[in-house]
């Protein structure tokens, strides 16, 4: 069975697996995270970032422990898993750099981040560069939009942003991770690493504090509204009595 498809197993395949690396405190968590939803299906998402936090991607063993946790079969939770890019399907190094290859990133030098990036770590997308988990180690992966396209081209590292990225920037970046180095995010808190990021995804912030420190705005992001205030730009009020669209009848 390829890796491509190493979730795709049937239940009485992973009946056989071991999911003891998830110990009694990921469990505790596991069962604070159920406690947050009114239908416990709906844990799954936070519960899989769990996973990821203690094991650096979604393993058999991990599919298999939110399946008994959530009460749900295997399928299920495979079928999930296998969606949504951020659950990765091998183990990922002790950073994740994602960079944006979406149009505007694109033309504006995106693809040669992504190559001159491919060319120093000697992989492809999703590749790893170094042990898995290690200190320096790099996981690679082209994101089709980041959501920052003022700030094109722009790449993240563990889900933080680093804007304004020419092919030498980011090359820098990435050999300051390799030495051990965390250099500060154009925006939001200090750079965690991949595993650290995933358990604030799963609903953990052990320094709140310390995570909600960090620039959050930017220039290119508040132009607009910096315009409008200068030249007295405003939107037209809504009026009181605004009629609504009446609802469509239920069928």
């Amino acid at each position: 069975m390829t890796e491509q498809f190493e979730f795709t197993t049937t239940e009485e395949q992973t009946s056989a697996v071991d999911t003891s690396v998830f110990g009694e405190g990921t469990r505790a968590e596991a069962k604070q995270i159920i406690a947050r939803y009114p239908e416990s299906r709906s844990a799954l998402l936070p519960m899989l970032h769990l996973v990821q936090s203690v094991q650096g991607h979604v393993s058999p063993a991990g599919i298999k422990f939110c399946a008994e946790e959530l009460a749900l079969s295997v399928a299920e939770v495979s079928a999930v898993a296998t969606f949504y890019t951020m659950y990765k399907r091998k183990p990922c190094g002790q950073h994740l750099v994602s960079v944006c290859t979406n149009t505007m990133c694109a033309v504006l030098g995106g693809d040669a981040i992504y190559k001159a990036l491919g060319e120093h770590l000697d992989v492809g997308h999703e590749g790893t560069a170094g042990e898995p988990g290690t200190e320096g180690s790099i996981t690679l992966e082209h994101a089709e939009c980041l959501a920052a396209c003022d700030l094109g081209p722009v790449l993240q590292v563990n889900y933080e942003y680093y804007d304004n990225q020419t092919p030498e920037q980011a090359l820098e970046l990435v050999k300051a991770l390799q030495r051990g180095e965390k250099p500060a995010p154009t925006r939001g808190p200090a750079l965690s690493d991949f595993r650290g990021a995933e358990r604030q995804l799963a609903g953990f912030f052990d320094d709140l504090d310390e995570t909600v420190t960090g620039p959050s705005q930017a220039t290119e992001t508040n132009r607009g509204a910096a315009l409008a205030q200068e030249r007295g730009w405003t939107a037209p009020s809504m009026p009181d009595d605004a009629e609504l669209p009446p609802l469509p009848e239920k069928k």
